[in-house]
């Protein structure tokens, strides 16, 4: 009886093969399509992204921010290539990508800041207003550019320590370079007393600035009497310098001042108080 048993069953299965020929060719031709969209897909997901990559490197672009567009191509690519793998197979893609979207939505609302801090760390990195190495002001925070990320931004400042900034508060603020331009302005603003010889003051100051070889002489040069205050008669004196060397020309220009300016007997006023003391009779006794 069992071997009947196993007889009809070899039977009932040839039967089945035989009567459903034609839909077992059908599922296996689209196996094997799917399986060639799947292959297909990764190469071109594989080439795509490495073409984007390439790209992204050639036109100067950071290099993290060019690793991670890349792969987000790529996986979008494999994403879509499975999809269409699945729908060659019969399944109802779109319920898959309904699922997707509605994913898609909730890592988004829930991840909203950093997918911001994400755009403008691309904005930053595509537009450069500045790079490592430079000195910026960003948003009132002041340093050495040491690494631009995809979500933040690293400073060292002046005193040491390491600033890291949220890329979407450096997009929404203001971005000062001061190491962009290679040659910069300084400005001195000299106050001197009231009877100091106007002429004297502007002919020290133009041979002092005039003997710092580096000064600009081709750039404008200004030793101009600024304005009448209350207790001195200013100055404003405007030189150009290499940016590199901006702060040390400023420092040893005043300190050249204040010496110059003692040799010649021209005095800087200061504030100063007075006090009177009135004496008051004593009324008399009555």
């Amino acid at each position: 009886m069992e071997d009947l048993n196993v007889v009809d069953s070899i039977n009932n299965a040839g039967s089945w093969l035989v009567n459903n020929e034609a839909l077992l060719l059908s599922y296996a031709v689209n196996i094997v399509a799917a399986i060639a969209i799947i292959i297909i897909g990764m190469i071109v997901a594989r080439v795509v992204s490495n073409g984007v990559n390439r790209l992204m490197l050639a036109r100067h672009i950071d290099a993290t921010v060019a690793d991670f567009l890349s792969a987000l191509v790529r996986y979008a690519i494999i994403a879509f290539t499975l999809i269409a793998a699945l729908g060659r197979v019969g399944v109802q893609t779109a319920s898959v990508i309904a699922v997707l979207g509605a994913a898609g939505l909730a890592i988004g609302l829930a991840l909203q800041g950093s997918l911001s801090n994400l755009a403008a760390g691309v904005l930053l990195v595509t537009f450069r207003p500045f790079r490592s190495g430079e000195y910026v002001d960003l948003g009132g925070v002041a340093g050495t550019v040491l690494q631009v990320q995809i979500f933040s931004t690293t400073l060292r400042t002046v005193d040491g320590r390491i600033v890291v900034i949220p890329n979407g508060k450096i997009i929404a603020g203001n971005i000062v370079n001061f190491s962009r331009e290679p040659v910069r302005r300084n400005e001195f603003l000299i106050g001197v007393a009231y009877d100091s010889d106007i002429d004297l003051v502007k002919r020290i100051l133009t041979e002092i600035i005039e003997a710092d070889e580096r000064i600009i002489k081709d750039r404008e040069l200004t030793v101009r009497l600024h304005e009448l205050g209350p207790s001195s008669i200013n100055f404003v004196v405007r030189v150009w310098s290499k940016s590199s060397d901006l702060q040390n020309v400023y420092w040893d220009v005043l300190e050249l001042i204040k010496r110059r300016f003692d040799e010649n007997g021209i005095s800087f006023p200061f504030p100063q108080m007075d006090v009177n003391f009135k004496r008051v009779k004593e009324p008399a006794d009555r």
